[in-house]
């Protein structure tokens, strides 16, 4: 097996172009793993951790924060650059495994992996977030609820790689919060959901809702959005969106929970949710 250390964008997206059978090397979290369980045998490993380019975080002139691909989570948890709303990534990145998988693992390797029951997905659908890819046929972004496409799959294709995560500023008074169900601290989720709001004097003005772990990709149902934006939020209204969000979902049998104890965990998910962002604004 080859090992390359590029030192920039360009000549890592040259490396994966130039062998189909490579892979690119982040944290190592995830891919360490499956290669020492005999899941992976890439040929060729393209180690990221040189490139200077894909870390960090940083704020454009309109609001918008880029996350470099391989910036660790633990970074994305304390980073001060999000507005309220945008918060909603770091609370994700705040409770993905333990203190040494956020020191080690990346946004960029995470995403890409594209578990459906990891912290991300959810929380970068609620934030409208937008995926920065890189390869051999140039540079295109891809809108968050676009980006998963399946278990394990995603909008990437042969030779792209993940450069940055970009999070569009959020209303004027918006508030994120991320909530999910675990059977242990640290575990993947059984459900989770984000939500990025603004509700003013009783009015929903804005709503974003994802839910995780409950199908290949995160459920977002704007048949739900519009029940809490114009019947305001309260027990009925909050039943009512997670009719239509539980319509959607296709959960799976597994340790973490069956299928119908995850449907039955979405409305308690999605109120929590709603709950915590609600007494964000407060505080």
């Amino acid at each position: 097996m080859k090992l390359h250390h590029p030192h920039s964008i360009d000549e890592a997206v040259s490396l994966l172009g130039g062998d189909e059978d490579a892979r690119c090397l982040a944290g190592g979290a995830t891919l360490v793993a499956m290669m020492n369980a005999d899941l992976l045998a890439p040929s060729t490993l393209v180690s990221l951790r040189d490139v200077e380019a894909l870390n960090g975080i940083a704020v454009e002139a309109d609001g918008t924060v880029v996350i470099g691909a391989m910036t660790n989570h633990v970074t994305i948890a304390g980073a001060t650059e999000f507005d309220s709303g945008q918060r909603v990534l770091a609370q994700a990145a705040a409770v993905i495994g333990h203190p040494a998988i956020r020191n080690m693992g990346t946004i960029g390797g995470s995403i890409a992996h594209a578990d459906s029951a990891a912290d991300y997905p959810a929380a970068l659908v609620a934030a409208d977030a937008v995926i920065c890819i890189n390869g051999v046929s140039g540079e295109r972004d891809v809108p968050a609820g676009d980006f998963f496409v399946d278990y394990l799959e995603t909008a990437l294709e042969e030779g792209e790689l993940v450069t940055a995560v970009r999070i569009p500023i959020t209303p004027e008074g918006a508030v994120g919060a991320y909530e999910k169900f675990t059977r242990v601290e640290g575990d993947f989720a059984t459900v989770s959901v984000g939500v990025v709001m603004v509700e003013r004097e009783g009015r929903v003005d804005h709503m974003r809702l994802a839910v995780g772990a409950c199908a290949p990709v995160p459920i977002r149902s704007r048949a739900a959005e519009n029940v809490l934006k114009s019947g305001g939020i309260n027990a009925k209204t909050i039943a009512a969106a997670c009719e239509h969000l539980v319509a959607l979902a296709d959960p799976v049998d597994d340790f973490r929970g069956s299928a119908e104890y995850r449907l039955k965990l979405i409305p308690v998910l999605v109120a929590r949710a709603i709950e915590a962002a609600q007494i964000r604004k407060i505080g």
